[in-house]
């Protein structure tokens, strides 16, 4: 995907299929084309299936026990389809598995959470990211710079039709994580993540090939509308919950997240896998 945030940051040294066995989706193809990020599902799919569940369970909850109240078994079948490319739903997934870790943890980062993950596994989503980040908390989104944005990054493999829907989708994901409000008319507001939230997004920074103090000014650092001074604040924060390590000395800053990750997770990161 030309413009691909991700894509274009990532250091040779990080091998793509490492990526993709942690969860992190590369690529043209996005669920954007017929969805948001459905928080509101995900929200009620993870209040209905305990910590632990398995894919299977999650597939039952949705498609056998109809948890999203959808209306006919193909909507479900789709919904749970949908939600699987947008979050994994498999907790041999490590993207997903901190996901739900995290979520259990943080009841007013869950709209973060959500879109930090679905960022993770959309390049759709993520070639918006960019407009939103530009925008001044009060300014209206000009739907014309998603269009752009979109339209710029796919070519021609999307009719004007098609990119007219990854316009909507991904506007109301924007609203949906907290970044816009409003229906017709979407204005931009600054997010508050917390350290849990933050925690997330420097260990997906970590995972992409960042180091340092260059965590605090990665694309996931800059989803969350804070400067990196207080970003490493709140990382400090985290610290005290027993979320990650850092240490700070001469300037330079280390962090570490050998809490939130098993051996495998991190012989997998660092390429020993």
């Amino acid at each position: 995907m030309q413009g691909d945030p991700i894509e274009e940051r990532l250091p040779e040294s990080i091998a793509r299929e490492h990526l993709k066995e942690f969860g992190i989706r590369l690529g043209d193809k996005g669920t954007h084309t017929s969805r948001t990020i459905m928080l509101g599902d995900l929200e009620r799919l993870l209040e209905e299936c305990p910590p632990q569940a398995l894919r299977e369970e999650y597939a039952a909850a949705i498609i056998e026990h109809n948890c999203l109240g959808k209306r006919t078994a193909s909507t479900r079948k789709i919904s749970f389809q949908r939600l699987r490319e947008l979050y994994g739903l498999d907790p041999s997934i490590p993207l997903f598995r901190l996901l739900r870790q995290l979520w259990q943890t943080d009841q007013r980062g869950r709209p973060l959470l959500a879109l930090l993950t679905a960022l993770a596994r959309d390049s759709l989503l993520r070639v918006t990211a960019e407009v939103i980040g530009r925008m001044r908390s009060g300014e209206e989104l000009a739907r014309q710079q998603l269009t752009d944005a979109i339209a710029n990054s796919a070519g021609d493999r999307l009719s004007s039709s098609t990119i007219d829907k990854v316009v909507r989708n991904t506007a109301a994901s924007w609203t949906q994580s907290g970044h816009l409000r409003g229906r017709g008319r979407k204005v931009r507001q600054s997010v508050q993540p917390t350290p849990v939230v933050v925690s997330f997004a420097l260990l997906l920074a970590h995972v992409t090939g960042m180091r340092g103090m260059g965590l605090f000014h990665s694309f996931w650092a800059e989803t969350l509308d804070s400067p990196p001074e207080g970003l490493l604040q709140m990382a400090i924060d985290a610290r005290r919950l027993g979320l990650l390590d850092l240490m700070q000395s001469g300037g330079v800053v280390e962090v570490s997240f050998a809490r939130l990750l098993t051996t495998q997770e991190r012989q997998l990161i660092n390429g020993t896998h």
